[in-house]
């Protein structure tokens, strides 16, 4: 068989496990590493071309890790507060600990033991995101809690991958010359990269971000060129990618690159976690049965016990803990590369990478589960959790975050978005603007105008803004279809907001005015209306007439600034 026809058949019982996945609510991953036991040697035996493969899913990783390195962001590092650095470094460091202590207690070397509890250590920051977001629990206090410890997590991810693969690569060097070798390189990524980062990457992304293909293109470039470079230099792919998004997070078009390579990233990513499933010998996973369930249910109860514990300390109810330590009972597709990547260095041997791989089958059907049902769950266990409480009251109060919520929405900033702002503030809402013009956005920050990089076509993206909770909406956008999703959109998550949009063509304005809209915007006609009215009001008086020429102007002289400034 080709490699033509064995990638078609890995795509076509992907997909079919998929649907099958998508029935049974859980994570297509799932389905994908099922497809790779299916078409390995134990069932259907359809795939011979694994060296060809393993470039694909050594190009998914590398995708999957550069998005990931997007979401870094130091300034949303630094905003996740206290409890998202305790949770993070402290989940980190017990269920290391007793993770290590329960493979040792199985029988496991202690290389093996300390791959085996670092891989249970880590939580998947896309299937949380995919979880919470598909609950609308995003915004939620709980929801912050855990992306903010997912952050942390892959923070230290970040770092794990360097060191292993700096020393996996050392060879039989004297350690004091490898540590010497290692700053030194370290250095000198680190100039490049801050250079890189002041004077070439703001420039590159902001002409790119003028086309969807050149952003594409350049930010694949950066990515898998950065993985390169630091492989050149003796560290992993991986944790060029990953640095490689870290340089991209500061820019305003993160998002946009991140969502312009998913569907790359979800092509190439199939053929990885296929890889793993094919990989995985069913025979050692028979033979290690009782080690799969005691650490499955070590990551499953154990996790959500740690965490339910630490909020406790920080001050949090229980039921916060619960939706936080729920949330994060999996294991990570990073679990899976970093076993993967201690098979491939000769650490580790085909069974451990196939027990771990199991765990992850395991946790991440159990924990989407869990998640979707937490609320049930919770109303069976709480009298369970009250034990593990052993402060007599909580500091924080679940209700007492506050969430940041806009309560009105600008889509669209360019030339009357200065209007519509003035309106938001003289009504006192809190408000941010979406805009996708990249010549707009230095207009935009100089102007300290809070502001959503984004493409207001994605679906995904609208539903990451939290509509749920707007009080108003205003597109100046021209486009119809646009438009028509926005008014759409805000109607299925929020009946009782207001939209406010553009249109062009009277058939528009009633498809959009059928839609939901509360107002639609047409230029001409309110030109028309404002300039009739004004007549009536002023009359033959010309020297009204020139006092409202002068105040014309004067708003005509900001616009051609405005206009000026973004292009």
């Amino acid at each position: 068989m080709n490699l033509f026809l064995e990638i078609s058949s890995i795509i076509i019982i992907a997909t079919i496990l998929g649907f099958l996945m998508k029935l049974l609510r859980q994570p297509l991953m799932v389905g994908y590493v099922l497809a790779g036991i299916l078409i390995g040697p134990h069932v259907l035996n359809v795939m011979h071309g694994q060296a060809q493969l393993e470039v694909f899913s050594k190009i998914g990783i590398t995708v999957l890790l550069f998005i990931l390195g997007l979401k870094l962001n130091p300034v949303v590092i630094r905003e996740v507060g206290k409890v998202s650095l305790v949770t993070g470094l402290g989940q980190i460091i017990i269920t290391t600990f007793f993770g290590f202590l329960l493979a040792i207690g199985i029988g496991m070397d202690s290389i093996s033991a300390v791959y085996v509890a670092v891989a249970l250590t880590f939580s998947s920051t896309i299937i949380v995101l995919k979880l919470l977001t598909d609950k609308g629990d995003l915004h939620r206090l709980y929801g912050k809690i855990a992306i903010g410890f997912l952050l942390v997590q892959d923070i230290v991810a970040t770092f794990i991958l360097i060191f292993i693969s700096s020393f996996a690569t050392a060879g039989n060097q004297n350690i004091f010359f490898l540590i010497v070798s290692l700053i030194v390189k370290g250095l000198i990524l680190f100039i490049f990269l801050y250079f890189a980062s002041k004077y070439i990457i703001p420039f590159l992304s902001k002409f790119s971000a003028s086309s969807k293909e050149l952003l594409f293109l350049f930010s694949m470039t950066w990515g898998l060129g950065l993985a390169s470079l630091f492989y050149v230099f003796g560290f992993s792919t991986e944790s060029g990618a990953l640095i490689a998004g870290v340089t991209l997070s500061m820019s305003p078009f993160a998002y946009q690159i991140g969502a312009r390579l998913k569907s790359l990233r979800d092509f190439f990513i199939v053929i990885f976690f296929v890889l793993l499933g094919y990989q995985i010998q069913l025979d050692t996973v028979v033979q290690m049965l009782v080690p799969l369930l005691v650490f499955s249910l070590y990551v499953l109860i154990g996790n959500p016990i740690i965490m339910i514990v630490l909020m406790h300390i920080l001050g949090y109810k229980r039921k916060t803990g619960f939706l936080v330590g729920v949330a994060i009972a999996q294991i990570s597709e990073f679990s899976l590369i970093f076993v993967a990547m201690g098979q491939t260095l000769g650490y580790l041997n085909g069974n451990i990478v196939s027990l771990v791989t199991m765990i992850g089958l395991i946790t991440i059907a159990g924990s989407s589960y869990m998640v979707i049902y937490s609320e049930k769950i919770y109303s069976f266990v709480w009298p369970l959790l009250k034990r593990l409480e052993f402060r007599k009251k909580s500091n924080i109060e679940d209700n007492a975050a506050q969430e940041e919520q806009y309560e009105a929405i600008l889509f669209g900033y360019d030339k009357v978005g200065h209007d519509f702002i003035q309106a938001f503030e003289k009504l006192g809402l809190r408000y941010v603007v979406v805009d996708y013009n990249p010549h707009m956005i230095p207009l935009i920050e100089q102007e300290k105008v809070p502001y959503r990089f984004g493409d207001a076509e994605d679906p995904e993206f609208l539903r990451e803004l939290n509509l749920s909770k707007v009080k108003m909406v205003v597109s100046t956008i021209p486009d119809f279809k646009v438009n028509l999703l926005i008014t759409k959109q805000l109607k299925e998550e929020n009946p009782q907001a207001i939209p406010i949009v553009l249109s062009h063509q009277i058939s528009h304005a009633d498809e959009l005015y059928k839609a939901g809209a509360i107002y639609v915007l047409m230029p001409h006609y309110l030109g028309a209306q404002y300039a009739s009215n004004m007549i009536v009001r002023i009359g033959l008086d010309r020297e009204a007439f020139k006092e409202e020429r002068e105040k014309h102007r004067e708003r005509l002289a900001k616009r051609t600034v405005t206009e000026t400034d973004s292009f």
